[in-house]
């Protein structure tokens, strides 16, 4: 019978180095599609979320929301809600009721080819990127300047070749344009033409709605084909907490759910500023807030995609400005997801808002701790889990990459354990007992190597004297070449040409491939 000999570092060293190769020749052994199973924490009890939920619904009877537009005036007031004496619009909880009854628990968003749908209403979860950084982190100099179309269009080019963010929502505000229908119709032209996974803009007015709608059409072929299948949707801040509508963005949520476009309907309190202090209050009055948008959506277009999103973030109270990486705000984010599985819904929230500058090791564990925490609570999509820093007013593409390797960790330890008579798999367990004394040899080790482990590629695990030989380079080293590798490597057609042509001069947009880079290193594609 023979035994295992004890192994030697020299030993372990060696056959590390042999694993290395083997992944390397392999591409890196990925399980692309992993199916994270969220939902397990919740941080408030079901009778503290009734409590919750009636509080929400007392702000919304008894207060009601400031500076509605009169079509949700018409709408709500013919809907059984009033005016107060002071002209907030007051929803009676029968009608938010109604409403909640009603929603639709399950919905899907589309993307442009196989395998990148987004299932929502069950126990999947997703995350992505997200933002409005009007800044972006240069992978010449490592120095943050104003971000431009091209940035955007890169961006979107890199998203769509990493396996673990899930879908491409707007990181960046681009500064090209002065005119806000210009910047968001190229804005929403340049993700659709840098990625074929779902893609999530904002829209200024009404009229921008309109365009992007009509551009979303004529990609998809007609309007039947995108209402079937969106593969848009907008994310809308129709609030201006505490408690107050914003008119502009309340007509976009509305006209929205005429076009069919599905709406995240989000709601932005920061705790301590605009929320109250404590996380109860913060919570409720963010409910109350997301609720009255889903109201809307419901009146104007009853069988609508609407996606609960409620993003409170937590204020440094020292400074006043937003501080998004904290474990308060892992628990607030958590707790707030932890209403939409009490009503059921669709959902959505922020988590990965480090409030450092680059993709350093503050970045790395403010964002694994709250992306863990709001996937761990339950939520569906999970925005700003990639490339966002400096507490969302920057973006890198270096941390687009870093993030993604960290995610798909996320993700994995979150994926169902199978215990099955295959994976308990006792005889061969006995085999190797009275055998070898060990399973490194064994057939099932060998086929589960590449099949259920996720082996990175921009983290290193070889040993220091291979790492020092190959240069000492960090994290963001290893990014940025991978960065530049996306970049430089032949461009996948994502639209056809002539249709991109006639949809461009059709609709005046700016073709994002047709630049140059910042970095100057000639025509982007």
């Amino acid at each position: 019978m023979r035994r295992m000999k004890p192994m030697r570092l020299e030993d372990e060293d060696r056959r590390t180095r042999r694993r290395h190769r083997r992944a390397d020749r392999q591409g890196g052994e990925q399980a692309v599609h992993l199916s994270a199973t969220g939902g397990q924490l919740s941080l408030v009890q079901p009778d503290a979320q009734h409590a919750i939920h009636q509080a929400a619904l007392t702000l919304l009877a008894e207060t009601g929301l400031a500076d509605a537009p009169a079509k949700a005036i018409d709408l709500v007031t013919a809907a059984g809600g009033w005016l107060s004496a002071s002209g907030r619009l007051c929803f009676p909880p029968d009608l938010v009721e109604q409403t909640l009854t009603a929603a639709r628990r399950k919905l899907t968003l589309h993307g442009r080819r196989d395998g990148v749908a987004l299932h929502l209403g069950g126990n999947n979860a997703y995350v992505g990127t997200g933002g409005a950084s009007p800044v972006f982190l240069d992978i010449d100099t490592h120095t943050y300047r104003h971000a431009m179309l091209t940035d955007l269009y890169d961006a979107a080019r890199v998203v769509d070749a990493l396996d673990h963010i899930h879908f491409f929502s707007r990181p960046v505000a681009i500064t090209d344009f002065d005119d806000p229908l210009a910047m968001d119709i190229n804005t929403a032209w340049a993700c659709l033409s840098g990625t074929a996974k779902h893609v999530m803009v904002s829209a200024s007015t009404p009229e921008s709605v309109d365009a992007i709608a009509q551009i979303a059409y004529a990609l998809a072929g007609s309007e039947a084909a995108f209402r079937a299948a969106p593969f848009l949707s907008l994310n809308i801040n129709h609030v201006v907490p505490p408690m107050r509508f914003d008119p502009t963005a309340a007509q976009v949520l509305m006209r929205a759910a005429e076009c069919g476009i599905p709406a995240m309907v989000n709601t932005f309190g920061q705790l301590g500023a605009s929320s109250p202090v404590t996380i109860a209050g913060c919570i409720a009055q963010t409910t109350a807030e997301t609720l009255a948008g889903l109201v809307l959506v419901a009146l104007v277009a009853p069988d609508a995609a609407a996606i609960f999103g409620p993003r409170p973030m937590i204020t440094d109270l020292r400074t006043g400005a937003m501080s998004g990486g904290g474990g308060e705000q892992a628990k607030l984010t958590a707790a707030a997801i932890g209403m939409a599985r009490y009503y059921g819904l669709p959902n959505s929230t922020i988590a990965g808002a480090t409030d450092s500058k680059i993709p350093d090791a503050q970045s790395g564990y403010e964002k694994c701790l709250t992306v863990t925490m709001a996937l761990q609570a339950g939520a569906d999509i999970i925005t700003q889990a990639a490339g966002a820093q400096a507490s969302l007013m920057g973006a890198s593409l270096e941390a687009y990459v870093i993030d993604n390797e960290m995610l798909g960790s996320i993700l994995s330890a979150h994926t169902a354990i199978d215990v099955s008579i295959e994976t308990l798999n006792l005889e061969g367990v006995q085999a190797a007992i009275t055998g070898d004394g060990h399973f490194l040899g064994a057939a099932d080790t060998l086929t589960r190597m590449n099949s259920d482990f996720l082996y990175p590629k921009i983290g290193d695990r070889r040993s220091i004297e291979e790492w020092q030989e190959d240069g000492g380079l960090s994290i963001w080293d290893r990014a940025n070449e991978h960065v530049r590798a996306i970049l430089n490597a032949p461009q996948v057609t994502l639209i056809d040409p002539l249709l991109a042509a006639n949809i461009e001069a059709r609709f005046g947009l700016h073709p994002p491939a047709g630049g140059t880079r910042p970095d100057g290193a000639g025509p982007q594609g």
